[in-house]
Parts: C-alpha cells; structure tokens; sequence
C-alpha cells in the first residue's frame, strides 16, 4: 500500500512545520511584510513559524476565545499587521496550529505497512508517541482542549485526513487479524487506546508527578511508561513485547 507522506517545510517550536500551514498565507508578489523582493519566500517561512510557535504557546495558555491575535504578533515579534498577511483570521491560525500539531503524531502512524512485524511496528508506534508527548507536552495540551471542547476547529481534519489514515492503517491490523497474527479486536479501538496510553502523560503530566513525587516527568518515568504500554498493548494482542 502506498505511503502519503506529509509535506515539511519551517520549522515551528522544534518539530518540522508542513506545507499545510504555509498555504494558508496570503500568496502573491513579495510585499513589504516579506521584507522586499528576493527575499519573500526565506522570509515568509521565518515569519509563518515564528507566528506558529507563538501562537501554539499564546493558545495553549489562554484557548481560543482568550487568545488575541495582538498577543501573538507580540510574542512573535512581528507586527499584527504582518500576522494577518500571513494569517486572515485568529481561526485561520488556530487551525494551522491544531493541524500542525496532530501531522506530526500521523506521521509515526504512516510508517505501519502490511508487510511489517506487527509487534515491532506498534512498539515503535508507541515509542515514538510516548516520546512526542514527553518533548511537546504543550501542543499535546491544546490539542486535547480543542477536543474535549467538542473539536469544532478541526472537523473537517477529523472527518478526512484523520478518518481516512485510520482506516487505511486499522484495514493493515484487520488483515494481521484475518492472517492470525495477532488476537481479534476493533482496530480502530486499538488505535485509540495507543493514544489514549501515550496522550495522557502529556496532557495530565501534573498528575503523573503528584503520584509519582517527581518535580517533572524524566526519562526514567518514560521509559516506564513505555515499557508498559508497550507490554499491555502488545501482550493484549498475543504478541511477545520486545521491551
């Protein structure tokens, strides 16, 4: 099955920032938010992630009704007039942001093929979940905002991209299934409860270290987390845990 794989360009809040967000920007001949001609597209791509990763840190503190396009351009640097030669609109952004965000979970989730090791391929799905959330626990938090909210921003991504890669990679685990490598269950659940396990020390991180008595989350406390994710996960499928 032929891997989609997701455009990158910039760099927002130290993970890769895709084509998607820049296309949101207004296009055209260089202006004088891009610094003049010759420079416009190297400085547009400065700006658009300056704007995005003060944007995800303005949203995740204040969510989107609190949240003000002024602050942003504040926190970026950039005039608030240049902010919306990028950006028409605080709900433009905020999707931008959003979207960002969950593109680069999908993209650990793009490298499961039918011809991998199951055990091996959903070890190092949960791997590199449980790492994404312990080195972008914010954007994890907004992200779970906006859906707890009822994930109005983000519909159509929810109801396309995301729909659409889950059944593409849950029809992989059901052929797994069918072949008789792994126990029968709802694909589509599977995937939720991998998300579920590696999410939520992200976004509940606060409560992990009040059980815990750890001042934060370090590597051991993700390497345990790990290791028992992956167990569960892995030994609930039949299969031997490489961890």
């Amino acid at each position: 099955m032929p891997r989609r794989k997701t455009e990158k360009a910039a760099v927002t809040g130290g993970r890769p920032a895709s084509r998607r967000a820049a296309k949101t920007v207004s296009k055209g001949s260089a202006s004088p938010a891009d610094g003049g001609f010759g420079s416009a597209g190297a400085i547009r791509q400065r700006n658009v992630a300056k704007i995005l990763k003060a944007a995800e840190a303005v949203f995740s503190k204040d969510g989107f009704s609190g949240a003000s396009t002024a602050e942003i351009a504040r926190r970026a640097d950039v005039p608030k007039a240049n902010l919306h030669y990028y950006f028409r609109t605080k709900q433009d952004l905020y999707s931008a942001v959003l979207v960002e965000i969950v593109e680069s979970w999908l993209d650990a989730l793009e490298d499961i093929e039918e011809d991998s090791d199951p055990a091996a391929a959903l070890a190092e799905y949960i791997a590199r979940k449980m790492k994404a959330a312990q080195s972008s626990a914010q954007p994890s938090r907004l992200w779970a905002i906006e859906i707890i909210g009822g994930g109005r921003h983000v519909q159509p991504f929810l109801k396309g991209r995301l729909r659409k890669l889950v059944e593409e990679k849950g029809a992989i685990v059901q052929k797994w299934i069918d072949q008789g490598k792994i126990s029968d269950i709802d694909p589509r659940h599977l995937f939720f409860m991998i998300w579920a396990m590696t999410q939520t020390y992200a976004d509940f991180g606060a409560q992990m270290t009040a059980v815990l008595g750890k001042r934060t989350l370090d590597d051991e406390a993700f390497a345990d987390a790990t290791q028992t994710a992956t167990r569960l996960i892995l030994r609930g499928l039949g299969l031997k845990s490489p961890l």
